[in-house]
């Protein structure tokens, strides 16, 4: 007799006491990587509230992965259709059954071997997360996969050396050495800090361009009493 989604989530363990279960990341650029992903979309995505970020967070999604402490942990996902809000670790079982529907890893000396091959199958496989993505911060080795029936097939490089992700709805490249988001169009996606500094030099362009406005109409309203004429 089948269990139910009930009976299976009863037999589960009490996940309130379900740590995160990663080991720390490899170096600092792969720390700056993780930080520039997760406040990247974050920002962009700052008006809504229907989507996970997960940073080198475990996700727990059978009884039997916990029995043999088969952790795993991407480095980066994204859940969509879900409620924002923290958690300590992603538990599927108490998430409606749900899988990242894109995992990003970053590659390094260790972890690229299995990041390569079997997180690839077990993504595909047990998770059936749509896309997958890795990038290595020292290499700059970077691609991308989106599930077509049952594998994982490889996502094209564009004519901007770009990869499409249709969950994002956005392109992933490399800008200055870092794993970026472009728009559709190619176009980089500014970061907090990014968008910030633009917002000040648009300021501070427009406060010249006022400013020089003024000086102009004052110069000419000198020039115009000096012929005599009011320019009021």
């Amino acid at each position: 007799m089948a269990l139910t989604a009930q009976q299976i989530a009863d037999l589960m363990p009490d996940t309130s006491q379900l740590e995160s279960d990663e080991p720390e990341m490899e170096s600092s650029l792969h720390y700056l990587q993780l930080a520039l992903l997760v406040a990247g979309l974050d920002w962009l995505w700052r008006d809504r509230e229907d989507y996970f970020i997960g940073a080198n967070l475990t996700i727990y999604y059978s009884q039997q992965q916990l029995k043999n402490r088969e952790f795993r942990g991407p480095d980066f996902f994204v859940a969509k259709n879900t409620v924002k809000r923290p958690r300590r670790s992603w538990v599927v079982w108490q998430e409606d059954g749900k899988y990242p529907d894109i995992i990003i890893e970053l590659l390094s000396d260790s972890t690229a071997k299995v990041d390569r091959k079997e997180k690839k199958i077990l993504y595909q496989n047990r998770f059936r997360t749509p896309e997958y993505f890795w990038f290595s911060p020292e290499d700059l080795e970077l691609a991308g996969f989106r599930l077509s029936g049952e594998e994982y097939q490889p996502i094209l490089i564009n004519e901007s050396g770009l990869l499409w992700s249709d969950v994002l709805g956005l392109n992933l490249g490399i800008h200055n050495n870092q794993l970026r988001y472009f728009s559709p169009e190619g176009e980089l996606i500014p970061t907090p800090e990014e968008a910030a500094l633009q917002a000040q030099t648009l300021a501070e362009t427009e406060r010249q361009r006022a400013e020089t406005e003024r000086q102009r109409a004052k110069r000419l309203a000198e020039q115009l009493r000096a012929l005599g004429i009011n320019p009021d």
